[in-house]
């Protein structure tokens, strides 16, 4: 958006639209970067008959959570209708239906309808929410609404679609579906100023879990895709994390483009091997057993005269030489065979600082970024139910929901996730948060465990968005914090 080359490039877009002959007997409302010497704008061009016939500037710019548009935009200030067959077709875009100022100069000025172009990212609940706002909009105004939403992933946004009709009273007479591309017709009774036909359509509906799967699909199929990559790499442990990525990633882009590699070594459980073996056996995807005991042993041999004062095996930092030993592993994989690694650490864990930076934090997306734990079993729970055999073997759930480590004084998973949302999510302060029942010295030592993570979490991979406060560009918290808990 800052570069000056791209005023030059949008009118070879524009151009190219107006000359297309299939085209000019339609009227299109185009997205685009205006730019001219008022500035830059945020605005949708109106085509027709191979010219553009007008343009309108977005007015309400959000610079809140994922949205940087004061950034790059200036503010549009007037309102813009144009006639076609008959009616009189208003324009917004995005957040200017939230406000209430802009849809109602359109209906002052003498609009019938108004077509609002929006890329609205989802969140758990946004469909809900803005059927709500449209619904009101409309009835405040007793104008009908046409809301168009983009559909597909954008690095760690999803877009989800959910494009609808809103009849002036507030009832939503079409929805499109969710995280899919449709073309939809619709058809509106001039007369009576409704849309038709008035009725809802067989829209297949989604609970907050099930969305929840289609966005973290839908967000690694586009990322993939769009980086190049021919499929993908994942490291199986044996545990619900991995054996839920695994899912995500053959449902988002088939098992002939998912490789699942497991890595044991002298700690690895024969279960957690067995769990591994079984889950890629029922999803069909190429599986491997790459033992990494030489390349411990090798790694430690190396650092042995360096560890002499301190020579226990299992301690942290040993440990982390297992797990960056796999990192390796799964790295060479992907350079050899050009597959992008997926990791799945969950919110939970970079929540708290536990994924092991360099080991199971290497790889290109992290499917589970924005997911707590008590979501991930969730989201386990929920896909096994789609199929009579489940895909994620029923000790993997059993076995994962036992060996939770949590920290001192935190009854359950749930518990924590609870806390932890309330932190990160909510933003709420260590006296609300003691004021909801969680003991004060708790509460401390997990907010400082937060606090001191983030910049681990700044070199995580990128993963997709479905909450309200992401780890990431919502979420600024400075690398080196030394200000006092509190």
């Amino acid at each position: 958006m800052l570069r000056p080359s791209l005023s030059d490039r949008v009118k070879a877009g524009i151009d190219a639209l107006t000359q297309a002959d299939d085209l000019k007997d339609m009227v299109m409302i185009v997205g685009y970067p205006h730019i001219d010497q008022h500035g830059t704008f945020n605005s949708i061009a109106i085509l027709h008959d191979g010219q553009q016939k007008g343009f309108y500037h977005k007015q309400t710019l959000p610079n809140y959570g994922v949205f940087d548009e004061r950034r790059y935009f200036s503010k549009g200030r007037n309102q813009v209708l144009f006639d076609f067959a008959g009616i009189t077709i208003g324009l917004l875009i995005g957040a200017d239906v939230w406000q209430d100022a802009p849809i109602q100069a359109l209906k002052e000025q003498g609009a019938d309808v108004a077509v609002v172009v929006n890329a609205s990212p989802f969140e758990a609940g946004k469909q809900d929410l803005r059927k709500t706002v449209l619904a009101k909009k409309a009835g405040d105004t007793n104008l009908p609404i046409l809301y168009a939403n983009s559909v597909g992933g954008q690095d760690d946004l999803v877009f989800d679609g959910g494009s609808m009709a809103v009849q002036p009273e507030g009832t939503i007479a079409i929805e499109s579906e969710r995280f899919t591309e449709q073309l939809q017709v619709v058809e509106f009774d001039i007369e009576a100023g409704h849309f038709t036909p008035d009725h809802q359509t067989n829209v297949l509906p989604l609970n907050e879990v099930s969305e929840r799967y289609q966005a973290l699909m839908v967000g690694l199929r586009d990322y993939v895709s769009q980086s190049g990559f021919g499929g993908v790499i994942v490291g199986l442990s044996g545990g619900v994390d991995s054996a839920l990525t695994l899912s995500i990633a053959v449902d988002a882009l088939g098992a002939d483009k998912v490789y699942a590699v497991t890595m044991p070594y002298k700690y690895t459980s024969q279960h957690s091997l067995e769990d591994a073996e079984a889950q890629a056996r029922r999803l069909n995807v190429s599986f491997t057993v790459c033992p990494i005991h030489d390349a411990v042993d090798g790694m430690r041999h190396t650092l042995a005269p360096l560890f002499r004062d301190n020579a226990d095996e299992r301690h942290k930092t040993e440990q982390n030489v297992q797990a960056r030993a796999r990192g390796m592993v799964l790295m060479a994989l992907s350079n050899k065979f050009g597959q992008l690694v997926i990791t799945s650490g969950n919110k939970t864990e970079l929540a708290m600082g536990e994924p092991t930076l360099y080991g199971d934090m290497a790889g290109g997306f992290d499917v589970l970024k924005d997911v707590y734990k008590s979501q991930v079993f969730e989201l386990a729970e929920y896909r096994n139910q789609l199929e009579d055999t489940p895909v994620i073997p029923e000790r993997v759930l059993s076995r994962s929901k036992t060996d939770a480590h949590l920290p001192k004084g935190v009854a359950d998973i749930t518990a924590l996730d609870t806390l932890l949302q309330a932190y990160i999510d909510a933003d709420k302060s260590l006296a609300e948060m003691t004021e909801q029942g969680f003991d004060s010295e708790v509460v401390k030592s997990i907010v400082a465990k937060v606090d001191a993570g983030e910049y681990k979490r700044r070199q995580s991979a990128i993963g997709t968005k479905v909450s309200r406060r992401a780890f990431g560009r919502e979420r600024r918290y400075p690398l080196v914090n030394g200000w006092a808990v509190g």
